[in-house]
């Protein structure tokens, strides 16, 4: 009978699944504390080919709390990545693969999972990507944006009971400044983070934008609320894959961000690199 705590048990700590997580990312990678994680949206996979020499690379789904993912374009494993700054000192990389969404019905835990076991591992930064709908029209298909805030419209947190937690400065200006040193031309933005799995409507889009969105999508503000809870720094950059509802003159479909991020792959990938290489 396995002994390994589940995470959909609501009597378990997710944080004792995430510890055993990252025991388990420890045996496999021989790498006993990690410094940097990295959750790559759509689009930004190439990025870790950049960083360094890959230690090890493991099977997501193998890891205590992981499930395979379910979107095309997202990555079924984890990858352990030696990086040598420009001083020479060495810094470990955890590159998490199999990011769950809210509409894979998996529940909120599965979606904070990926970066408590990063925090466990020992990263004190967590960089989370995303491919997402531009609610400006100057920002179009390929634009590169540097999250500064964010609107949870999903209506859960990631935290549960009484833990309060400070989320003013939820991504971190210093992090923001260090990408700003390498891509001065990188604009500011905040995300809105809908449920899905359906793309917002028009609607929806006006009032995201009424509320000062300036980007809409399925992802990252629960992880970087649950990153930000684990004291960790976070940087969000935003790679807009489409113009969202009633901006586009036509309907959306996945195939379209699918495109957009592997015509702006390496370019995305190559910046990402860069500021991953400074922190």
């Amino acid at each position: 009978m396995s002994t390994e705590p589940d995470l959909d048990d609501p009597t378990t700590d997710p944080f004792d699944v995430a510890a055993a997580a990252a025991e388990h990312i420890a045996a496999k990678t021989g790498v006993s504390g990690h410094d940097i994680a990295l959750v790559l949206g759509s689009g930004w996979g190439g990025a870790a080919e950049l960083l360094g020499d890959v230690v090890a690379e493991i099977p997501t789904a193998e890891i205590p709390g992981f499930v395979k993912p379910v979107v095309e374009g997202h990555r079924s494993t984890t990858r352990s990545i030696r990086i040598e700054r420009p001083d020479g000192a060495v810094r470990h990389a955890l590159v998490l693969g199999s990011r769950t969404h809210l509409y894979e019905g998996r529940g909120i835990r599965r979606v904070a999972h990926g970066v408590r076991t990063a925090a466990a591992a020992g990263c004190e930064t967590v960089i989370l990507t995303n491919g997402c709908g531009s609610v400006h029209i100057g920002w179009r298909p390929g634009q590169t944006v540097l999250l500064r805030d964010h609107l949870n419209l999903t209506g859960q947190t990631p935290l549960e009971g009484a833990k309060f937690a400070d989320m003013t400065d939820i991504y971190t200006p210093r992090l923001r400044e260090l990408a700003r040193s390498i891509d001065p031309d990188l604009p500011e933005g905040v995300y809105a983070q809908f449920h899905g799995p359906q793309y917002e409507t028009p609607a929806e889009v006006k009032m995201a934008a009424l509320l000062g969105a300036d980007l809409v999508g399925m992802s990252t503000a629960v992880e970087a609320v649950a990153a930000r809870h684990c004291r960790m720094d976070v940087l969000g950059l935003s790679l807009a894959t489409n113009l969202a509802a009633g901006i586009s003159p036509t309907p959306l479909a996945h195939e379209e961000v699918l495109e957009a991020g592997r015509t702006a792959g390496p370019r995305i990938s190559d910046l990402l690199a860069k500021i991953v290489k400074q922190i």
